[in-house]
C-alpha cells in the first residue's frame, strides 16, 4: 500500500518472500518492543549473540570488515526485559509448514533456559509464526518444553498450536502484541479494571 505521496506504508502487513521470512517475524516484534518502550509500557530487547572475532580486514582506513567469527557460546533466548515489574524472557520462531512445527527449531539449552527462568518466577514463552498461514501464536514455555521432552515426533502438530497456543492478532501499531496475552494471562485484576 503506497501514499498518494508515492512513500510505502511501513507499518502494512505484507507476505514476504521466502528469503526474508526468518527476518519478518523478529522485525514486528522489534516494531511492537519500540512502541512498548515508547508508550512506557514494558522494557523489553532483543538480546545480542555472543561472538568472538576472529579476523578483521581494513580495506579502507574508515571501515573495518569482519571476515571471519564464531559463536562464543549458544545463546539462550531471543528478547527480555520487564513488564509491570515481571521479568519476561522468550524465544521466537517462524516455521513454513502449514501442518507442524520442527521441533529441531528450538534447541535443548533453550529449552533448559525457559524452564529455568520460569522456575525463578519470570513469564516465560515461545512465539511461533506460521507464515505460510500467516498465524503467530504465544506458547507458554512450559507447555512446549513439555510437549517437546514426551514426544517421539520430529514436529509439533498444527493443531497442538491451535488447542494449547493463542493466537496473536496483527494490527498495524502493535504488529505482535503478546502483552494484551500477557495481561489476560498474569495480570487479570489489572485488564478487568
Amino acid at each position: 500500500m503506497n501514499y498518494p505521496n508515492g512513500k510505502k506504508n511501513t507499518f502494512v502487513h505484507e507476505k514476504t518472500s521466502a528469503a526474508h521470512r526468518g527476518m519478518e517475524l523478529e522485525k514486528e516484534i522489534n516494531m511492537t518492543n519500540s512502541r512498548y518502550l515508547a508508550d512506557d509500557t514494558a522494557v523489553i530487547h532483543k538480546k545480542p549473540t555472543p561472538v568472538t572475532i576472529v579476523k578483521v580486514d581494513y580495506p579502507m582506513r574508515s571501515a573495518a570488515k569482519i571476515t571471519e567469527a564464531y559463536f562464543k557460546l549458544p545463546s539462550t533466548t531471543d528478547y527480555n526485559g520487564i513488564y509491570k515489574g515481571k521479568y519476561i524472557d522468550f524465544e521466537a520462531k517462524e516455521c513454513a509448514s502449514k501442518t507442524s512445527f520442527p521441533i529441531k527449531s528450538i534447541h535443548q539449552h533453550q529449552m533448559v533456559h525457559l524452564d529455568a527462568v520460569a522456575r525463578h518466577g519470570a513469564i516465560a514463552f515461545v512465539i511461533v509464526r506460521f507464515t505460510n498461514l500467516d498465524e503467530t501464536y504465544y506458547v507458554n514455555a512450559g507447555d512446549m518444553t513439555g510437549y517437546v521432552r514426551n514426544t517421539d515426533r520430529s514436529s509439533i502438530p498444527y493443531e497442538w498450536f491451535r488447542e494449547h497456543g493463542i493466537l496473536i492478532p496483527y494490527n498495524y501499531i502493535k504488529p505482535v502484541d503478546y502483552l494484551k496475552i500477557v495481561d489476560e494471562l498474569y495480570f487479570k485484576e489489572t485488564v478487568n479494571e
